[in-house]
């Protein structure tokens, strides 16, 4: 079909987000939640492109959903595209010779260090139209999106440095084994590992891959716990939710429970031989990738990057 300037004027530019998102995502479900839409509205909206396009976008039946060749090329198309109107609002509102853009980020939940809060808030003292897009995610996830350019930044939790990625070691998070208010446990002075490795847990989820790397995978291989996993997500919040609930006991981030255990909403279990337990956090790029003056002034900020307490 030969495409009119009658039929680009009447195109919902609006689709072409939507099905961006469903691309990033693999996922029609997930990209309802990230778009904020029902799943019936967006699986509309991919239906709506492919008939205005007059080709199949991605493959039928395949989970997680696999892009066609078609689909391949608008997804390229449609990154790029996304990028450059990204940065039309700063380069109206502000001179021409200040940085802008935007710096897209992916991040496991609830990192919690100042030396970060310093980065931010440098970059942003020093070219303030320079804006950013956080989307919160599992480090399996995050070590996918930076690989495959969805996203240019991560920060993550890694065991060591990958070979295909730009790895830098930020600071070592410190996490606790957590039981709630009403947890027989609560307030126990210490604890074997007899004493939970039978209890339901909470778990951030994707723990079970085995490259998430996240905290309960050591408790998981190496002291045979968390076998039985009740509750799983990805963000903090849920995961807090659960365990102060008393659904399960479950593993979180020492700083960002500290105000729950002052609360007497949790209580850190002093479980023998898991005193030390925690997970490095990596800052993540993918050297391929070709960034926008935004995108290298965060790498500049981020040179700079010293940890601090929260």
């Amino acid at each position: 079909m030969v495409k009119t300037d009658r039929w680009i004027y009447g195109f919902d530019w609006n689709l072409l987000r939507t099905f961006l998102v469903i691309a990033e995502e693999r996922s029609v479900t997930r990209a309802a939640d990230r778009l904020l839409l029902q799943q019936p509205s967006v699986s509309a909206a991919l239906k709506r492109l492919e008939d205005s396009l007059e080709c199949q976008l991605f493959e039928r039946g395949r989970r997680p959903m696999q892009l066609t060749p078609q689909g391949e090329l608008l997804f390229g198309q449609c990154r790029d595209l996304y990028k450059a109107i990204a940065r039309l609002d700063p380069k109206l509102s502000r001179p021409a010779s200040s940085v802008t853009g935007v710096i897209r980020i992916a991040t496991v939940t609830q990192l919690v260090n100042g030396g970060l809060d310093a980065v931010f808030r440098g970059l942003h003292d020093k070219h303030p139209g320079i804006s950013f897009e956080v989307q919160v995610s599992t480090s399996h996830d995050i070590i996918r999106s930076v690989s495959h350019q969805i996203v240019p930044f991560g920060f993550c939790l890694l065991v060591k440095p990958l070979t295909t990625l730009a790895c830098r070691f930020l600071f070592r998070e410190s996490f606790a084994i957590y039981c709630g208010a009403r947890h027989p446990l609560f307030g126990a002075d210490e604890v074997g590992l007899g004493a939970i490795r039978s209890e339901p847990w909470v778990s951030f989820a994707c723990a079970e891959v085995a490259n998430s790397l996240e905290p309960m995978l050591s408790l998981r291989l190496g002291a045979d716990l968390a076998s039985r996993v009740v509750a799983t997500s990805a963000d903090l919040h849920e995961v807090r939710r659960f365990i102060t609930a008393g659904v399960g006991i479950g593993v979180l981030p020492m700083a960002t429970a500290a105000r729950d255990v002052a609360d007497g909403l949790l209580w850190p279990l002093p479980v023998a031989g898991l005193e030390d337990l925690g997970a490095d956090v990596y800052f993540l790029s993918n050297p391929a990738a070709r960034h926008g003056p935004a995108e290298s002034a965060f790498l500049d900020e981020m040179g700079a990057f010293e940890p601090l307490p929260g």
